[in-house]
């Protein structure tokens, strides 16, 4: 895993946010954590559109943690989005959220989700889901090689 590796944390809760940070932070992972608060953000960010043109200050990630319940558009609408776009569409998304009903995940893994994952409640059980999430997804999983095409805005 290299520096840069860049990890795109979608999440509207200014507290898990913060968790996710320190707990990234204290990991000591060598990997770039760039937060958006929001569904039309996102797309933005990942896009390279609005304020997210300048991709030296907002690379591509390698991998995106997408909340569910998220404002203007939700994770779903996002998820939606990614895959849909021929730029997009190979890059791992893990859904990490606090829903665990059934109808979200099976909701997740029909729109294309690589993984789905509940927010832990305890600090240490999220300092080592972010572990885990490291090791295998950029560390062990091997990704598709990202295509250079153009992003589609829709």
């Amino acid at each position: 895993m290299s520096r840069s590796t860049v990890i795109l944390h979608v999440e509207d809760d200014t507290n898990d946010v913060t968790l996710v940070n320190l707990m990234h932070r204290k990991g000591k992972f060598e990997s770039e954590l760039k937060v958006v608060g929001d569904g039309e953000e996102a797309i933005s960010y990942l896009g390279g559109m609005d304020s997210f043109a300048d991709r030296e200050k907002y690379p591509f990630p390698n991998l995106v943690l997408l909340d569910l319940k998220l404002p203007k558009k939700s994770g779903l609408e996002v998820l939606q989005w990614i895959r849909s776009n021929a730029a997009t569409r190979r890059l791992p998304v893990i859904m990490l959220t606090s829903s665990n009903q059934q109808d979200d995940i099976r909701s997740a893994y029909d729109l294309g989700a690589n993984s789905y994952l509940v927010k832990p409640g305890e600090l240490s059980s999220l300092g080592t889901l972010l572990k885990v999430i490291h090791e295998y997804w950029l560390g062990m999983n091997q990704p598709a090689v990202m295509e250079s095409i153009p992003v589609t805005s829709s």
